[in-house]
């Protein structure tokens, strides 16, 4: 059933930038596998680990091997992630390697033919990925099928380039929101994906279109490598001001846009995550929620010194989005302007203080909605999530709910309706 192709391992030992591959102790021992192993069995639960992780179904060879290619950061895939095609003589090299890969993908191993059915037909649990979201796993499965039904060297070299053009490379390519986890050594940060990632759009979002608009036309600038400003998302709680980030980022993504999420203690490892971003073909939004210091608190000047100010540019590939319900994001005291025994000069301490702020060259207002504008969100709330009442009872109960939570606000409203759809 299966034509029986000869593969040593030693073949990845000959490839030249695609090295540390992910898998490889996997790949290496399939390749090794002939009727006379004795690690069948263990290989292949290796591989129905990765099936499992990765909601894999099909050629689960073919798959692994899609996988290590989607994840190796190389010269050849970083250069031409987002961007495509690239010149000089790395294609070389690039064709060397793929001229390899194309022989790997295709090898079957000489072991039970049972096994090779289920090896090569493999039927998925039908769950969704834990690493990466449905849609990008679908894609990867899409490029394994490609990368198997490819003639030629060159052609699996074009695919996998429209690949990383399409996505990326790494775990950048494949995750479109991240955390920081600070490392052992207390100096330097790891970027870790957020494999979920909540999908809320900017048409989901009722109302506050101007000040959408405005966070379109920034980003928009941005994405498209023109200046762009630093922004600031101020005003009431529950007014929509996260959403418009996270929407921002899912709306593009495809784009090559993606956020990476921090808290304020862990400002002072900005400097190391901008110096690993620098040199990536993707838009990075840092992203700060819920953004405000203490009178105490001075972790604020590692941010002011990236904003503006200090000796090392930000990356061009960089934009800082914070939101807040302060303005001015470092509560003022009435002490900031009645003290001068500690302070010769009171102005300069306000001044200090207000200067954050200043620094994100776009600030956005988002206030509570008025009554009306609360009204015209609830009922079209309840008309998305198909909430079969009347429409003055809707409102009748909406009124009483704000009343005991929160008053009237977009996240209020949406409390509201996950209410009524619980009933």
């Amino acid at each position: 059933m299966y034509s029986i192709k000869a593969c040593k391992d030693s073949k990845i030992d000959d490839l030249i930038l695609y090295r540390d591959l992910k898998f490889e102790d996997t790949i290496r021992m399939f390749c090794a596998l002939d009727k006379n192993s004795n690690n069948v069995s263990k290989t292949i639960s290796k591989m129905i680990e990765v099936a499992g992780e990765y909601g894999l179904h099909g050629n689960l060879w073919a798959n692994i091997l899609a996988l290590a290619l989607a994840y190796n950061e190389n010269v050849y895939s970083k250069a031409t992630e987002i961007v495509g095609e690239t010149s000089g003589s790395i294609n070389t090299f690039a064709i060397h390697d793929f001229k390899i890969l194309r022989e790997l993908i295709h090898f079957v191993p000489n072991i039970n033919g049972d096994l090779l059915k289920e090896i090569y037909h493999y039927e998925g649990n039908g769950r969704d990925s834990k690493l990466v979201n449905t849609r990008v796993r679908d894609r990867i499965l899409r490029l394994s099928k490609q990368l198997t039904e490819a003639n030629s060297d060159n052609e699996f070299k074009d695919i996998i380039t429209e690949f990383y053009k399409e996505y990326g490379v790494g775990k950048f390519g494949l995750n479109k929101a991240f955390r920081i986890e600070e490392g052992t050594d207390l100096k330097t940060a790891n970027i870790i994906p957020i494999t979920r990632v909540e999908h809320v759009y900017l048409n989901d979002i009722i109302g506050y279109d101007i000040q959408k608009k405005k966070l379109t036309y920034n980003t928009e600038s941005f994405i498209n490598g023109k200046p762009a400003n630093n922004c600031l998302l101020y005003g009431d709680a529950g007014t929509g001001k996260s959403s418009s980030v996270k929407a921002i980022v899912n709306e593009y993504y495809d784009k090559g846009l993606r956020i990476i999420e921090i808290y304020k203690h862990q400002f002072r490892y900005l400097s190391d995550i901008l110096e690993q971003l620098k040199d990536r073909n993707y838009k990075f939004i840092i992203y700060m929620d819920d953004l405000s210091f203490e009178e105490s608190e001075l972790e604020y000047k590692y941010l002011k010194a990236i904003l503006e100010g200090g000796f090392g540019r930000r990356p061009e590939n960089v934009l800082i989005y914070a939101t807040s319900n302060r303005r001015h994001l470092i509560r003022e005291s009435f002490r900031d302007k009645t003290e001068t025994d500690e302070e010769l000069h009171t102005r300069d301490t306000v001044e200090e203080k207000l200067s954050l702020s200043a620094r994100f060259g776009e600030k956005i207002y988002y206030g509570s909605p008025d009554k009306r504008e609360f009204n015209s969100i609830v009922l079209a709330l309840a008309k998305k999530h198909n909430i079969d009442m009347d429409e003055s009872e809707i409102l009748a109960k909406a009124n009483m709910w704000e009343l005991s939570h929160g008053g009237m606000s977009g996240r209020s409203a949406t409390q509201f309706i996950t209410y009524l759809q619980s009933q």
